[in-house]
């Protein structure tokens, strides 16, 4: 099963699709404003396109009453890791919303981030998520919870995390709960958790470049079961689509940046707008409209209102349980990272086979 995931792997690893509406890494975006009019440009990861779309034009609304400029959007969508490098290589953005947070730190050792993003609402995370699963109608797997990914013939999709920030969530995820004693077959710990996520991983039979990929290829019937963000499967139950969605015993909080580029709006003269729709983007209008698009909000009168549709989670841990991004990325990430090695394992096993 394994060489379907190896075949999918290669094209993803060497080519970078950008999923724009008129966007292109290295994109030069010149005077931006002409006064009556400006244009700012999104660069955001696929998932929260719905609420973006939303959102948009309520604050362009209020900007136009505000100041009498018409505000136009420029947006590029794609897997977070891949829209991160395309900014930090050239894509003239004024504002990333991504996957993580380690996707805006690249960005900030670009040198194209200079101002202390993490100073606004919350942190700066504009909204939340945590990893689930996405099945089958009527669950034919029985998949209640992480240890039943390893039952045999079961055919997993989870993205590749050399784009997607949500794949990265999900192997953190998977891993944290191993590691916290929540699946049961595997010991508490981090041999435990490397037996899981080799366990895992044997059964995954796709890896797309991003979440949005993801779903979609389960949408079209692949796989038995999809690790994804809680938000995708609610997004896609409300457009009809009769897959059910799992919420483990034991999952990560995924917290979702969003930062204005500094060097970008500085160059193109947007930097008051900017930072203007990024304010607006923690209203309570706007969180309500995040909150209405699969997305837990990060902000406690929003929560407590949605509190029906985002049950809590028995073992909610985040990205500290690994020390944060900075120590997560290249022990898990890096070349010679945990992700890496157990998936050579892998595909050692399958060759040989």
């Amino acid at each position: 099963m394994f060489s379907k995931l190896h075949k999918t792997l290669l094209p993803v690893l060497l080519l970078i699709v950008l999923i724009t509406t008129g966007c292109a890494s290295g994109t030069s975006t010149e005077a931006a404003t002409t006064g009556d009019e400006v244009k700012l440009t999104l660069g955001a990861y696929t998932t929260p396109r719905e609420a973006y779309a939303e959102v948009i034009p309520l604050f362009q609304a209020y900007w136009l009453e505000q100041s009498g400029q018409k505000v136009t959007f420029e947006e590029s969508y794609q897997g977070s890791g891949a829209q991160s490098r395309a900014v930090a290589e050239g894509f003239e953005a004024d504002i990333v919303a991504l996957s993580l947070e380690a996707d805006i730190t690249r960005i900030e050792k670009a040198g194209l981030i200079t101002h202390d993003w993490r100073s606004e609402s919350y942190g700066g995370m504009v909204s939340t998520s945590v990893v689930a699963f996405a099945v089958r109608e009527g669950n034919p797997k029985n998949i209640q919870d992480w240890d039943d990914l390893t039952q045999p013939d079961l055919e997993i999709l989870t993205p590749n995390p050399k784009t997607s920030g949500g794949a990265m969530w999900n192997i953190l995820g998977l891993y944290g709960a191993a590691k916290r004693g929540h699946v049961d077959g595997f010991t508490a710990d981090d041999t435990g958790a490397q037996d899981f996520l080799l366990a895992v991983l044997q059964n995954v039979s796709v890896m797309d470049k991003g979440a949005r990929e993801s779903i979609t290829n389960f949408e079209k019937g692949i796989g038995d079961v999809a690790i994804t963000y809680e938000n995708e499967v609610l997004v896609g139950q409300q457009a009809g689509l009769n897959y059910e969605l799992v919420l483990p015993s034991s999952t990560i909080r995924i917290d979702n940046p969003v930062a204005v580029v500094d060097t970008y709006v500085d160059k193109h003269g947007t930097r008051e707008v900017a930072e203007a729709f990024v304010d607006f983007l923690f209203t309570k209008e706007a969180q309500e409209i995040f909150a209405k698009h699969g997305l837990r909000s990060p902000d406690p009168e929003v929560a407590e209102a949605t509190s029906a549709t985002y049950p809590p989670i028995a073992d909610l841990f985040t990205i500290d349980e690994f020390g944060g991004w900075n120590e997560a990325t290249p022990t898990f990430f890096g070349d010679e990272g945990i992700f890496y090695q157990i998936f050579a394992q892998v595909q050692g096993i399958q060759t040989s086979e």
